[in-house]
């Protein structure tokens, strides 16, 4: 064995090979088990978070072939609408400076897919350099033909059911990148903005009310104005009739107590259908007019009166300085308040009046909501099962449309001069047509083939211009990834799928709607279990962005570090906490690239190095061993504590992944590999491997490969190249270890009395080693123990291991007693069931010893209450950088620390 672990060597090779051997392939005659990668969006690099949900879900289909499971996991990636279309214009304007109206559909499109095509082809060398194990031939995108099929097929069924309706709906608008968006895809900040007060003149001119807004524009769509309907102030103005400003367009004064709160403001609410969520519901409550002041690029329309043409700011600067003109402005306050901002473009959100394609969710959304109630659906940790509910309970028509170029166009053509008849004679008998007749004209909906402007003879087919929203085709994926509509031999093996794996933020936009139509179009689940993951934040609490700066590359931790470091890492964090802290710090690479790392993924590193380290140990002695297995009847004490532990450990792993507690499963291995393995038993074990030949060496030899077959195999799935290297050196003729089955815990083997024993043995030993380290005394020092139990009976087996003991820790005398007097002046340390006692007289000078300590102590709460002092200081806290006040807090829990240590040691030396 190499006398270094080099990852990049190594990994790339296994990848090629695992791939070359078709081992990703589902195999075997097992119960199938199913994954579909929830797809990552064309438009970059994968980040942290991609590292760490891929990670988790190849723990998951290792772990699960090794099971003899037929097992399958899909990648692929999803178009995503807004996004790629929205980088994509910016590069267009950056390089050429033009729009896409500057260059057409098919112009964008065709740079769209050209976009598409290189990063689908980094993303995937991205997720290979991961360890991903997903069946690469059977690759998949939201927008390749099988999918566009099901997505079409889908959105005809909906139709022909009448589930899909076109309707003038309030929706959120990005006036950038002009579509509608999802609530879902909008972050809310709070923004300084104003409350504008002005007064409604009654149109007879008898007075007016005093009217508060922070949006003073929209004054110009305004339909009414309510008061509360138990407001004394106002009870005998409902009815009246108000003049809007600008436009004299006459409104009524209503009451509404649902809208208005009497307590808010002047207690009277300016009402525009139009352009505010709330005030929607009013007018649809009181039979309002709907007046749009905006066009879809942002600007005021033609309803705008003196201000159309204006951007929607400018017009709000217009308006406020019309209204003082008008003496109708009677004060402006500071106000701040919530704005929605679109999640791809970052414009503020514009609620719009807008004719839009939806899908009535009221049976769809109590069907998903049923399965999840019932536990057909089970979800990991179980406490997200309610976050799904809650969206689901609401029952919204989900607006599919979006007025983007990329994406699949809606299969809708329009008519407006077709007779029925005509009607009739062109589609009926066709089972992949379906139209109805509405105000506006025919709807026609093809199933798969689009249809000529000429398909009606005399007559012209208009094409709907929009696309659908991106998670209408994602929420397809479970099926569409798998060939539906067709009934493929996938579909019958592995549809429903075993688990998803995926983020919160995500659980309404798009686990729930694959619940949806999965129930819709196969009337089955689409998965069985969800795995929600934590969400990766930095060392301070903040979400990772390349616009923060505290973004961490995974590729660059690959190359730092190597994948296993990252993969185990990512485990450790995979915790039932909703988020993972992750500190981040630049590092300066060899070849002068400035990176985000963290130190955390030196853990990973670490225990990679240990465990090769070990093998390297151990592997030169292994060309002696002899086949067969070894003989329980030579087993000393400590071979059977490590076949109890090892048979703990597969056994505690399996019942953790069963679990979907992952970092709980990758401490138990590095307790094990690290701890029990590499630190306690070679140990042990060195002078009998560096002996003569003789049976016991033979059958240790035997044992070491035994326990290492096993505890590499558990590992595999966290850390696939390391395991599959030392495998392929330590048994050169088993086969890929990613092929062979998963270990089977020797229940006979678990003896839970010698695991205590062994706990304590090592406690022993670990105490003197660590008094002999707090005094800087020598290793090699021989000095007494004095060790006492609580319990009569662990004196025995403490007792059968006094060699060993004395051995390990280079002991000149160990005496095991029942609890006593501490012996003076002696070093105490706790274990399981009792106290070590390391006695230093003779050893140390104690008053010497004293006099130190009590300095270390002075000076170090000196020290502590300067740092206290800086730190309570809310001018240097709140102006110095955050980096350096972060430093001072660390300082401060390193001389705690320090202090806490000095203290207990110098009570010990009393």
């Amino acid at each position: 064995m190499e006398s270094r672990y080099s990852p990049s060597e190594i990994e790339s090779n296994w990848h090629q090979n695992w791939k070359n051997s078709k081992a990703f392939s589902p195999k075997g005659e097992g119960e199938p088990f199913a994954i579909v990668i929830p797809p990552p969006n064309v438009t970059g690099a994968l980040h942290l978070g991609h590292a760490l949900n891929n990670t988790i879900q190849d723990i998951l289909v290792r772990w699960q072939r090794k099971l003899g499971k037929k097992t399958l996991w899909i990648p692929g990636t999803d178009h995503a609408g807004i996004a790629t279309q929205a980088v994509v214009e910016k590069r267009l304007f950056q390089d050429e400076g033009k729009t896409r109206h500057d260059i057409g559909r098919e112009a964008l499109i065709e740079k769209i897919w050209a976009w598409k095509d290189e990063y689908e082809k980094r993303i995937s060398r991205q997720l290979q350099k991961m360890g991903a194990s997903c069946d690469w031939e059977r690759q998949r995108f939201t927008l390749d033909p099988i999918c566009a099929k099901a997505v079409r097929h889908a959105f005809f069924e909906l139709f022909k059911k009448r589930l899909i309706y076109r309707g003038k709906r309030l929706v959120n608008w990005d006036t950038h990148l002009q579509t509608a968006v999802a609530d879902d895809e909008i972050n809310h900040e709070t923004v300084k903005g104003h409350m504008w007060y002005f007064h409604y003149p009654l149109s007879d001119g008898s007075g007016s009310l005093t009217v508060a807004t922070t949006r003073p524009e929209t004054i110009l769509g305004d339909t009414a104005v309510a008061v509360h309907p138990h407001d004394d102030r106002y009870k005998h103005l409902i009815g009246k009739k108000l003049k809007v400003p600008f436009v004299n367009r006459e409104i009524d004064i209503i009451a509404d107590g649902q809208l208005v709160n009497p307590e808010f403001g002047t207690g009277c609410v300016k009402v525009t259908p139009a352009h505010d969520p709330n005030d929607y519901q009013t007018g649809l409550r009181h039979n309002l007019e709907q007046i749009n002041i905006m066009t879809t690029a942002g600007l005021v329309n033609e309803n705008g009166g003196p201000f159309a043409g204006l951007t929607m700011k400018v017009a709000r600067e217009k308006v406020i300085a019309g209204l003082e003109e008008l003496n109708l402005l009677e004060k402006t306050e500071d106000h701040e308040h919530q704005v929605g901002h679109s999640d791809r473009s970052a414009t503020a959100i514009e609620p719009f009046l807008s004719d839009q394609w939806f899908v009535k969710m009221e049976n769809l959304a109590e069907n998903a909501m049923d399965v999840v109630k019932s536990e057909e659906i089970k979800f990991h940790p179980p406490r997200f099962a309610k976050s799904y509910l809650d969206w689901l309970s609401e029952k919204r028509d989900w607006c599919i449309s979006r007025q983007l170029w990329w994406g699949h166009q809606i299969p809708i053509w329009y008519n407006t001069t077709a007779s029925a008849q005509e009607m009739a004679e062109a589609f009926d008998g066709k089972s992949n047509i379906s139209y109805i007749d509405t105000e506006k004209g025919w709807l026609i909906c093809a199933q798969e083939e689009d249809l000529a402007e000429d398909t009606i003879p005399g007559h012209k087919l208009t094409r709907d211009p929009d696309v659908l929203d991106t998670w209408f085709s994602s929420a397809l994926w479970p099926m569409s990834t798998m060939g539906w509509p067709s009934e493929t031999e996938d579909l019958s093996s592995f549809y429903p799928t075993s688990v998803l794996s995926t983020a919160r933020d995500i659980i309404s936009l798009w686990v729930a709607r694959m619940v949806v139509f999965g129930l819709e179009n196969k009337q089955q689940i689409p998965f069985k279990h969800v795995y929600i993951h934590p969400t990766i934040l930095d060392g301070k609490g903040q979400r990772m962005s390349k616009s923060k700066g505290n973004g961490v590359d995974p590729l660059d931790i690959i190359e730092e570090y190597g994948t296993d470091a990252l993969r185990y890492t990512m485990a450790t964090l995979a915790t039932e906490n909703q988020d993972a802290r992750l500190p981040v710090k630049e590092k300066l690479t060899e070849d002068g690239r400035k990176i985000n790392t963290s130190e955390k993924f030196e853990l990973g590193r670490n225990f990679a190095n240990k465990l090769w380290n070990a093998c390297r140990f151990v592997y030169p002695h292994l060309e002696t061993r002899q086949a067969g297995n070894s003989n329980p009847a030579l087993y000393t004490l400590e071979d059977k504590w490590i076949r109890s532990r090892v048979a703990t450990t597969v056994e505690g792993v399996s019942k953790a992944l069963e679990g979907y507690k992952f970092a709980e499963a990758a401490q138990i291995l590095y307790h094990f590999t690290w701890d029990d393995f590499c630190s306690r038993y070679l140990e042990i074990k060195k002078k009998i491997l560096t002996g003569a030949e003789s049976a016991e060496k033979q059958n240790s030899l035997v044992l070491f490969v035994e326990v290492l077959d096993q505890i590499l195999g558990v590992l595999h799935p966290f850390m696939p190249f390391i395991t599959e290297e030392i495998h392929k050196i330590l048994l050169p003729t088993a086969g890929d270890l990613i092929s062979k089955a998963w270990p089977i815990s020797d229940v006979t083997a678990i003896d839970l009395h010698i695991e205590k024993s062994f706990t304590q043995i090592f406690g022993v030993v670990e105490s003197v080693r660590s008094v002999k380290g707090q005094y800087s005394l020598s290793p090699a020092e021989k000095v007494k123990c004095v060790v006492h139990f609580d319990n009569a009976n662990d004196i025995a087996s403490l007792e059968a291991s006094r060699e060993l003991v004395t051995s390990m820790a280079r002991l000149g005398s160990f005496k095991i007693e029942i609890s006593s007097a501490a012996p003076k002046f002696s070093a105490c340390k706790i274990i399981t069931g009792g106290q070590v006692y390391v006695p230093l007289e003779g050893i140390l000078d104690k008053d010497k010893e004293i006099d130190k300590l009590t300095k270390e102590i002075d000076k170090t709460s000196k020290f502590i209450f300067g740092l206290e002092k800086k730190l309570s200081n809310a001018k240097f806290v709140s102006n110095a950088p955050a980096t350096v006040v972060d430093g001072e807090k660390n300082k401060l829990a390193n001389q705690q620390d320090i202090l806490l240590k000095a203290q207990k040691a110098l009570a010990e030396l009393q």
